[in-house]
């Protein structure tokens, strides 16, 4: 057999293994990302049950809480593909990933201090944008419980891209159903006074989260203390002790990555407003619509976050054929789940709308209706959604994270938003006119980000026959 046959034949497997590698990891990253999501909504439906008031001041405050901490936990995702590329460098490296671990957890400190200090005067800075002072101080209270949790979560975040970046992130998902179980019982416990607990209200829900992200971390903390497989690394050997040229490093990815993940969320944060501006109506299928987007979403962004892993283990092992393997299988898996997703959205999208309101009462006909209509334009939304998700992942286990955070602000700010501004007030399309800027916007998106995963391949390509991958 010839050469050229022997490595055609050869070729399927390497593929089939990739395939197999990336479910392993990415199911149980999407797992415990929909954990992390039913935590939230889980305190969203227990306040409804105190009153509206309640309601309106807890989602008030996690607004609010959201912004900042999302801008953190960009900043220590960084840690994921440099640890990644530390293990795929040196297999056997225990050093520098307890190093690269260890300042991951200093940046979530560094972060924690200014967030914390910003939401402790979380009732003033609703009282200033005009919210209702009633309302600012009961959300006030919530956050000052809520704020609690912020360090103990991004400790949790850190521990799990070391695990994960070892390809073990199993356990994360235990520990985070078991934490929405718990946060559960705690609400139930502190906001309606049961088993003897006093009813603290919503702020009762602030410190059921507090407890549930201590937990959390400590769960995973004692994991990564006592299973053998991640014991060797002494993760918390000389905490204290500073790296500083691999905590700049850090923050160098982490900004950029933390920029992407502001725009994206504010982006989504002024369509809501927007929509307010229109109708309750427009406002009400809205939130419907984005809800089962968001929840799709879970399974792109985990297999972009297993996408960093392999990408960077195989990007710190110089395999350019694994970067090439790895960052394909993520896209067409992200990508192929969210267009059976735009499928369901256009021929049944009343099976998941009633899922959030009664498909029998007249009086929801009319949102029921801009729904499903805000659900076909979903469809190609979720696509493009994925094909970014995905396409951010591939390139941040290559560490290359400036570029796509420019990208972001381009396709949601300057392209997105303003297109879907016009629609909706200038061109007389509504609700229709923002769905359209957004999809818009994050096509744009995974464009630019595929085409410079593409431009980045070639490259390494060309540059098969050299002995490092340098491609910037």
């Amino acid at each position: 057999m010839s050469e050229f046959a022997a490595t055609t034949a050869a070729e399927p497997k390497p593929w089939r293994a990739e395939i197999r590698a990336m479910l392993l990891l990415a199911w149980p990253m999407i797992l415990t990302n929909l954990g992390q999501t039913a935590m939230t909504a889980t305190d969203v439906m227990m306040m409804g049950r105190l009153s509206p008031d309640a309601l309106a001041a807890g989602t008030l405050g996690a607004n609010l809480y959201f912004s900042p901490m999302i801008f953190g936990m960009g900043l220590i995702l960084a840690t994921s593909p440099m640890v990644s590329f530390e293990i795929g460098r040196k297999r056997h490296s225990v050093r520098d990933v307890r190093r690269t671990v260890r300042q991951g957890m200093w940046v979530a400190m560094f972060a924690a201090l200014p967030i914390w200090l910003l939401l402790w005067n979380a009732e003033h800075i609703l009282r200033a944008m005009g919210q209702d002072p009633g309302l600012s101080a009961m959300a006030g209270s919530y956050v000052r419980a809520m704020q609690w949790a912020l360090l103990p979560f991004y400790w949790y975040i850190v521990l799990r891209s070391f695990i994960s970046a070892l390809e073990r992130p199993g356990w994360a998902l235990v520990i985070v159903f078991a934490c929405v179980a718990f946060n559960v019982f705690a609400n139930w416990c502190l906001m309606f006074g049961n088993l003897g607990f006093p009813a603290l209200g919503i702020v009762g829900s602030g410190i059921a989260t507090s407890l549930s992200s201590f937990l959390m971390f400590a769960g995973l903390a004692g994991v990564v203390v006592l299973e053998r497989k991640f014991r060797r690394y002494h993760i918390f050997g000389r905490f204290w002790r500073p790296d500083w040229p691999r905590f700049r490093e850090l923050l160098r990815l982490g900004l950029p990555i933390a920029g992407i993940l502001v725009f994206e969320v504010t982006i989504f944060n002024a369509a809501a407003l927007l929509m307010g501006l229109i109708d309750t109506v427009s406002l009400a299928a809205h939130a419907i619509a984005i809800q089962i987007a968001s929840i799709a979403f879970m399974v792109p962004m985990g297999m972009g976050q297993a996408a960093t892993v392999r990408v960077g283990r195989a990007y710190g092992a110089g395999n350019r054929e694994g970067i090439t393997r790895a960052g394909w299988t993520a896209f067409v898996m992200g990508v192929g789940f969210m267009a059976a997703m735009a499928l369901v959205m256009l021929f049944q999208p009343r099976l998941l709308i009633m899922a959030f309101i009664d498909l029998s009462d007249p009086l929801n006909f009319p949102v029921i209706e801009l729904a499903a209509t805000f659900l076909a334009l979903a469809a190609l939304f979720q696509i493009v959604d994925g094909a970014q998700a995905v396409g951010s992942g591939m390139l941040r286990g290559l560490q290359d994270t400036t570029i796509p955070m420019i990208y972001a602000a381009f396709g949601y700010w300057g392209v997105g938003l303003p297109l879907g501004v016009w629609l909706a007030f200038r061109a007389g399309l509504d609700g229709v006119g923002i769905w359209i800027g957004l999809s818009t916007g994050l096509a744009v998106v995974a464009v630019l980000l595929i085409a410079r995963w593409l431009r980045r391949d070639r490259l390494m390509r060309k540059s098969m026959r050299q002995p490092t991958v340098a491609v910037h």
